[in-house]
């Protein structure tokens, strides 16, 4: 059972993790791998309004996709993207990523290796790795303009369509303390993280949302 307090300090790192941003026109759509299926409709989404001609789905497999995505990520996102009627021609698949960091580079290869140019990217992901990944594109593909998108939604209805509330905070604390970690070791680049967003994740982690952590030595 998650208390009244953490689940209210939850809402606090879920609203700082998303960039708020304005979805706008890019050169390509990148949907980055996870649990979450609901990335692939929401990259769906945005091809349909237009915002990129061209979408690539990134993702191998992880402990947390092993059972739900056997294909691969980027396979299931595709598959998924197909049925909702997206044309195979407007999709590439990159299969191999098993991070973010490793989501943004092997993209960029697989675009430059297809004679692809690109300028912008709109980056779609889960609502709380937004600022994450917009942090990892920066750092590693400097030569591109960001934007970043996920699924509008709050929340507790987030929460309820996984199925999994403490997963979810579990991966939310990971993402903020790969946030503050990760600049210094070169993987994304800094950003500012207000204090009350540093004390509800240091609440989190004090309450045993802990198994999503990173080494801090990495």
């Amino acid at each position: 059972m998650i208390s009244t307090e953490a689940w209210a300090n939850a809402e606090v790192l879920w609203d700082y993790l998303q960039m708020h941003q304005e979805p706008r026109p890019c050169d390509v759509l990148i949907g980055l791998g996870s649990h979450d299926l609901g990335v692939a409709d929401a990259t769906v989404k945005l091809y349909r309004q237009g915002m990129a001609p061209l979408i690539v789905f990134t993702g191998a497999t992880s402990p947390t996709t092993k059972n739900r995505m056997p294909r691969g990520e980027a396979v299931h996102y595709r598959e998924r993207a197909l049925e909702l009627g997206v044309p195979d021609a407007a999709i590439l698949v990159e299969p191999r990523a098993r991070n973010t960091g490793q989501n943004i580079e092997f993209s960029r290869q697989l675009l430059e290796d297809s004679n692809i140019s690109v300028s912008s990217v709109l980056l779609v992901s889960k609502p709380y790795e937004e600022r994450r990944s917009f942090a990892t594109a920066t750092e590693l593909w400097p030569e591109a303009k960001y934007n970043s998108a996920s699924a509008r939604v709050a929340f507790a209805p987030y929460t309820k369509a996984i199925g999994d509330a403490h997963l979810v905070i579990d991966m939310m604390v990971g993402a903020l303390q790969r946030i503050l970690i990760y600049p210094s070791q070169g993987f994304m680049i800094k950003q500012n993280v207000p204090r009350h967003v540093l004390n509800a994740y240091e609440h989190l982690r004090k309450d045993g949302f802990t198994s999503r952590l990173a080494l801090e030595s990495r």
